[in-house]
């Protein structure tokens, strides 16, 4: 089967009550093939009206949930997470086509995304509270966490499987109902996700999908009944969506942009930094926020690093991603690619130099979105090319003096979301990670993406709200804790005290 045969479907619609509807508005977006940029569907965009349905299913739909067992609760996320294996190459297709990744890309996010919902399959456990017997004579006091009802994400075009998997499964398994709007460039993948769900025994109405723009999104911030809004994109857009849903009285978690750095000290191995550079640099075609878009070079170690990262660039095999020799496939769109190739000139004009100009690339002279990999030497703060979340295969050099100039230049930007230093010096890489003022460190790992059980975020204007995203942080979110004191006494005992209660 082909990728396109893989959808199946000349319009995707929105997925309410557990099943595919087109709604009330006449609005619809294309979908097109970053490889060719050939329009390969339509999608519907939801009126407030459609989200209005959505959220009315959801709210009904989580007054049973909330009461399945949480041994049911697992046993549906079990079976979710084996569907998922079953079709993940169809996934990983649709991904790849919609998205323009590899598809060994879009396996390794369908993989990751498997993560999460093993990890919820752990509710039972992870929802255990506290109990303390005896706090006073007769009285118990315990602790329980409970579902919020209706909640909701908002999820990007760079992972349109994984990124969903962070959200939707913890928020499900802690008996929410969760409604879905995901990028409207690459919609198909969740609604693939929708069916092997209802598949697996979420109930209609537990997971609602509405596909759209920002009429979707706004409705959504200011519905009553949502009492959670998770959102990843941009940093303007997560500070917008946290200022807005959290004025409408909800719970936040918005992750935003990122400038990730990677320090490479002069002790570091040239051949382990480089191949880690060029690929946390280049690939998803850097479209992640996770991507290492600077490198700090410490001392001397510049020179033989870039020429290092160049040998391996001269390899790399740039093309669409259903191509199965391909590393790196297009960008999302011509308008991101274009934006992307600008910020070459600029570096220019700001006083960088060009080692590697990704213009050149042949395939960039065909159809599609293509833009080569790119290498900028004698980057600074207040370039452009630095200063910027360029989110595109365009990787800066900042050449430094010393380990304290390092550390200062990852702390004084204004993201925080991850970082990494390579060195081969354990008191180093300890001080690092004690200094590093960002949300995840990698040491000679340049992708410090946390495993499933424990959490994702960054810090400063990486994160808009309080509690990082997936893990025990995301059931932490999805959840509210509730205090019981209880005492069963003998009912002679009890009596009329207008004092402050006593616990000794």
């Amino acid at each position: 089967m082909s990728a396109a045969e893989s959808l199946a479907v000349a319009t995707v619609s929105h997925w309410i009550d557990g099943r595919a509807i087109s709604g009330n508005s006449d609005r619809k977006g294309t979908i097109s093939n970053p490889a060719t940029g050939e329009v390969i569907a339509e999608v519907n965009f939801a009126s407030r009206a459609d989200v209005d349905t959505a959220v009315a299913s959801a709210k009904a739909a989580a007054l049973d949930w909330r009461a399945t067992p949480l041994s049911r609760r697992a046993e549906v996320m079990f079976r979710l997470r084996n569907l998922i294996v079953e079709h993940r190459e169809r996934l990983a297709r649709i991904i790849s086509l919609e998205n323009g990744k590899t598809i060994a890309d879009a396996l390794g996010e369908v993989a990751r995304g498997l993560d999460n919902v093993e990890f919820a399959c752990g509710v039972p456990q992870m929802l255990k509270g506290g109990y303390s017997e005896q706090v006073s004579r007769g009285v118990d006091v315990y602790q329980i966490r409970q579902p919020l009802g209706v909640v909701a994400g908002i999820t990007p075009f760079n992972f349109p499987a994984m990124v969903p998997l962070w959200m939707l499964t913890n928020a499900i398994a802690c008996g929410n109902a969760f409604i879905l709007k995901p990028s409207e460039k690459v919609p198909s993948a969740s609604v693939l996700l929708a069916e092997l769900a209802r598949e697996a025994g979420v109930p209609d109405g537990v997971l609602n999908l509405v596909q759209g723009d920002k009429v979707a999104v706004e409705r959504l911030l200011e519905h009553p009944d949502i009492k959670a809004i998770s959102f990843v994109g941009s940093t303007p857009v997560a500070r917008y969506i946290y200022e807005t849903a959290t004025r409408n009285g909800k719970r936040v978690q918005a992750l935003g942009g990122a400038k990730n750095h990677m320090v490479v000290l002069p002790d570091a191995d040239i051949a382990m930094a480089a191949d880690a550079a060029v690929s946390a640099g280049y690939g998803a075609a850097g479209e992640r926020c996770m991507a290492i878009s600077v490198v700090v070079a410490v001392g001397n170690v510049a020179d033989p690093l870039i020429n290092a990262i160049r040998e391996r660039v001269a390899r790399i095999k740039v093309g669409p991603g259903s191509d199965a020799v391909s590393e790196m496939g297009p960008l999302i769109t011509r308008q991101h690619r274009d934006r992307v190739a600008s910020y070459l000139d600029r570096a220019i004009e700001e006083g960088a130099t060009l080692p590697i100009d990704g213009r050149q690339n042949p395939v960039t002279n065909g159809v599609g979105y293509f833009l080569g990999p790119s290498l900028i030497d004698h980057a600074s703060p207040g370039m452009r090319c630095y200063d910027d979340e360029i989110f595109g295969p365009v990787l800066s050099v900042v050449r430094v003096d010393s380990y304290a100039d390092a550390v200062r230049l990852v702390n004084d930007n204004p993201y925080g979301n991850g970082t990494a230093i390579f060195t081969q010096n354990g008191g180093a890489a300890r001080q690092f990670q004690f200094d590093a003022e960002v949300g995840m460190v990698g040491i000679n790992v340049p992708i410090p993406v946390p495993v499933s059980y424990y959490s994702f975020g960054g810090w400063k204007s990486s994160l808009f709200g309080d509690l990082h995203m997936y893990g025990p942080e995301g059931l932490q979110f999805y959840t509210r804790a509730k205090v019981v004191s209880s005492r069963w006494p003998d009912p002679g005992a009890s009596k009329v005290d207008l004092g402050f209660p006593q616990v000794r």
